[in-house]
């Protein structure tokens, strides 16, 4: 992986969510209200509740089409295409729904094709799916709720008025019970096992540009009454290099109960990234599950950056960040031929029975995210 000690604003002006800095300012705009929360109502996880494991079967997938040029510049049109391919794709497994402002949904609906069914109904800033979307959780008696995490744009770095009401707005248009976690935080910052552990980054969440005054002891109590969990795995993260301050799941995974999976750097990778990995998979490995039995960790080897397509120093080439829907794993390839075949290899072992499909989003990579960030499962009650 390159050094990305030495963040920059891309040329065309849009600001990755590895260079965030410059746009702070003009996100301030959009506070959240008073203790950092969007919506009041704390959500302990109605009894018997939790969320399951992305591999349980899905009702659908939820997808956001950006269409801001404020947010994007120039890159609009690349991300808008990945998108695009993106639901494309998980729709010849299962349905998806995308959100998409009213006067873009001709154009989405064009790029997508009739297998997607786009929607008008649920505004959106932009295409983080993951982070702005409801979480979902079941009973296993055929109950279906979901939970909002108060997304405020990452601590206040990006407009997100409209993307802060995405999660129940989309419960609303269901008619499931939603209701607010006593924390912000967003979707891809969590990762669970569906049987009572998480893992997430203290970066991202015991920070104040999300959670001031509240302690990991009470953060933890928090993510574990929303998803319906018994313990947290805390990695430190990296702190304020990234717009997520490093989510959890672009580098560490749930496969099931007592099973993860962490994406490796190369030997000689020593960048802030590679070291902070490097600790997950250390951490994960001494970890216990919720159950009190070890965690079997599976590594996947991350591309050599000097042999991908993308020169762009923030680019984010994470594997790790694959997408599970019903009878396939959606991944990304990036252009090192070895790296994306043994990636291929390793996700069709750990996900037998499964077609695995590697795609190129690299306009999406170099706005720093990939397709498990732009993805929200439904599952099936």
């Amino acid at each position: 992986m390159n050094d990305h000690s030495a963040p920059r604003v891309p040329a065309s002006g849009h600001v990755g969510r590895r260079t965030f800095l410059a746009a702070t300012g003009a996100a301030a705009a959009w506070a959240v209200t008073a203790g950092g929360r969007a919506h009041a109502a704390p959500a302990p996880a109605a009894a018997g509740f939790a969320v399951p494991v992305d591999t349980t079967p899905h009702t659908r997938t939820w997808m956001a089409w950006p269409d801001s040029s404020a947010i994007w510049g120039r890159q609009l049109a690349g991300v808008q295409a990945d998108i695009a391919l993106i639901a494309k794709t998980v729709a010849r497994y299962e349905p998806v729904t995308l959100c998409a402002n009213p006067a873009s949904v001709a154009k989405a609906r064009s790029a997508c094709g009739p297998a997607v069914t786009v929607i008008g109904s649920i505004p959106v800033d932009d295409c983080w799916m993951r982070d702005t979307g409801p979480v979902f959780r079941t009973d296993g008696a055929g109950g279906l709720d979901a939970v909002g995490l108060n997304f405020n744009g990452w601590g206040n770095k990006q407009t997100h008025a409209k993307d802060a009401l995405v999660a129940q707005r989309i419960a609303a248009s269901l008619g499931v019970p939603f209701t607010a976690a006593d924390l912000v935080g967003e979707g891809g910052a969590v990762e669970t096992d569906g049987n009572g552990t998480l893992m997430a980054t203290r970066s991202s969440l015991i920070n104040a540009n999300r959670n001031p005054g509240l302690k990991q002891a009470q953060i933890e109590a928090a993510l574990c009454d929303a998803f319906g969990a018994d313990q947290v795995i805390w990695f430190n993260g990296v702190t304020g290099r990234d717009i997520t301050d490093d989510h959890v799941d672009a580098t560490s995974r749930f496969l099931a109960a007592g099973s993860g999976l962490v994406q490796m750097p190369l030997a000689t990778d020593t960048d802030a990234w590679s070291k902070d990995a490097r600790q997950q998979y250390q951490i994960l490995s001494k970890a216990k599950d919720a159950d009190g039995d070890p965690i079997r960790v599976a590594q996947i080897q991350g591309p050599d950056y000097g042999r991908i397509r993308s020169s762009d120093p923030d680019f984010v080439a994470a594997y790790a960040n694959y997408y599970v829907c019903n009878g396939a794993v959606i991944s990304a390839q990036f252009g090192d031929a070895r790296a994306d075949a043994a990636a291929r290899s390793s996700l069709q072992r750990l996900f037998p029975g499964r077609v695995v499909e590697q795609l190129d989003i690299d306009s999406l990579g170099a706005g720093g995210g990939g397709i498990h960030c732009v993805t929200q499962q439904q599952p099936r009650p």
